[in-house]
């Protein structure tokens, strides 16, 4: 609870917000200015063509998964994708509602990637293709959707795609951050990105590439019934962009994941000024014949409140309590794959020493969830059902845990306080987004054991945090309250079977209790 303390007596300097608009600057800055030539008005996605790469000197792609996917039926190729690509440039007043028209601005040349990974036996493709603008915020590309959807993905015959949207993901950013360019001439020497003014388009040709291929099928004959575009953090604000200024042109994908976007949309030209004039906040344009799921953490709401808009039958939001922007689960899973590749050169999150862990708490069981409504929906399928509004200025006083929102199990039968937010005192830029969890004691009175606070402060807690073996008199206490609230989320549809009964079982298997 100590933790909720120092937050309010220490300020957070990175925000969701803050971070997305860190990625996009440091995209445009370090990316390829744009060379264009005159374009006519925007049409529907130009095919690309696909070819296979060379196996360069790694001989693997970069961010290869450090897991084996074979071992669940999944093999992992690349291909390069190349044409000419069209930039984009605002058409009319863009206003928050984010029915936002656009022109054609320019055309050129490019070459980029995909990297795939998909079901080994066709007969187990579930015929739903999971498109991810791969995230460049640290300056090389990332996949953090893959990392928080990974179990739901892999079990159930997704394929995915990882797309190298943006510049510095290709071209590299500054020091050893290298890009796919540099960091494997040999393989990747032959790409050529000329801005993030033609990210959007590469993003559609890319799906072009996946329904129709011109060249190798990246697919592998695999035949794509859905096609849902993914973005998250800095992703997700060019997802905004896609959904509001470019699907209705495009018209490529099925449905969209707008992961952590905090109402920020990034600029269509790829100019920096461009991302002081967007729309401020950037709500989701709600005359779209496709679905669009915005999912947003306790890290994202503070920023995201004031775009808050109504659920209709294209739009939903869900707010998800107890979460984070980055949390345990997928820097667990995404760091073995990022050291793989980008070995002392990965980004860091950067914590202090000594400064509180990371949030572990239900991301990813909620994004299992909103995927396969999302891949439902895409389809003609029922809606997902709407969420509550999240608070996290109205905390629980005994719990520290916000209020409203999606609850599931981690915070509706609690054993620790988890934030979207942490103390970043000492710490690098990507740290205050990995959210905290402080554990509580297991069977005596008493404040936080990982704290340093002080109770002399004003803001110190005045009330000792709750004990486990009161709170859950029993282990048999503990696991009945976590199976029957595991139920109500399945129930309430926030919750997926599969994980619900995984989360039964690691109540089974705990201690806790008594």
């Amino acid at each position: 609870m100590r933790i909720l303390a120092r937050l309010s007596r220490r300020s957070i300097t990175v925000t969701a917000l803050g971070a997305l608009f860190l990625g996009t600057l440091l995209g445009t800055l370090l990316g390829a200015p744009p060379a264009t030539s005159a374009a006519a008005s925007p049409t529907v996605a130009a095919n690309p063509t696909v070819t296979v790469p060379p196996a360069g000197s790694h001989g693997f792609p970069f961010l290869a998964a450090a897991e084996d996917l074979g071992s669940f039926g999944y093999t992992e190729n690349e291909y390069f994708i190349s044409g000419t690509a069209t930039s984009y440039a605002k058409s009319g007043l863009w206003t928050s509602d984010g029915r936002w028209n656009v022109r054609a601005s320019g055309t050129a040349a490019y070459k980029s990637r995909l990297l795939v990974r998909r079901p080994s036996d066709p007969a187990k493709f579930n015929g739903t293709v999971v498109v991810e603008w791969l995230n460049v915020s640290g300056q090389i590309d990332l996949s953090p959707d893959y990392w928080f959807q990974r179990d739901e993905l892999l079990r159930k015959g997704y394929a995915w795609v990882g797309v190298s949207a943006q510049a510095v993901g290709v071209n590299g950013g500054r020091g050893e951050i290298k890009g796919l360019k540099g960091w494997d001439p040999a393989r990747y020497g032959s790409l050529v990105h000329p801005g993030d003014a033609f990210a959007y388009d590469i993003f559609s040709q890319a799906g072009q590439a996946l329904r129709t291929p011109n060249g190798p099928d990246p697919l592998g004959g695999l035949q794509a019934r859905t096609l849902l575009a993914d973005g998250e953090s800095q992703s997700a604000g060019f997802m905004t962009t896609y959904v509001n200024a470019v699907q209705p042109v495009a018209k490529v994908y099925d449905g969209f994941m707008v992961h952590s976007n905090s109402a920020v949309a990034a600029p269509i030209s790829g100019a920096l000024a461009d991302t002081l004039l967007m729309p401020n906040p950037s709500r989701i344009r709600t005359d779209q014949s496709v679905p669009t799921f915005v999912v947003l953490t306790e890290t994202d709401v503070p920023g995201a409140a004031t775009a808050r808009q109504p659920d209709t039958n294209s739009v939903v939001h869900w707010e998800l309590a107890g979460t984070a922007h980055g949390d345990q689960w997928a820097y667990d899973l995404g760091d073995p794959t990022v050291q793989k590749s980008a070995g002392d050169a990965a980004p860091s999150a950067d914590c202090a020493a000594g400064s509180a862990p990371f949030n572990d708490g239900p991301g990813h069981w909620a994004m299992n969830r909103a995927l396969r409504h999302l891949a439902t929906w895409a389809r003609g399928g029922a809606r997902p059902p709407s969420g509550q509004l999240l608070s996290t200025v109205l905390r629980d006083p005994a719990t520290g845990l916000a209020t409203g929102g999606v609850r599931l199990p981690d915070v509706t039968v609690p054993t620790r306080t988890l934030t979207g937010a942490r103390d970043t005192t000492g710490s690098g830029v990507f740290c205050g987004l990995y959210g905290a969890r402080d554990p509580w004691n297991a069977d005596a009175d008493g404040w936080d054991r990982h704290d340093d606070g002080d109770p002399s402060d004003p803001s110190f807690p005045t009330t000792p945090e709750p004990v486990l073996s009161r709170l859950y008199p029993t282990h048999a206490d503990y696991v009945g309250k976590v199976r029957t609230a595991a139920q109500a989320s399945v129930d309430a549809g926030y919750l997926l079977p599969e994980d619900a009964t995984a989360i039964v079982t690691a109540a089974q298997n705990s201690d806790i209790g008594g």
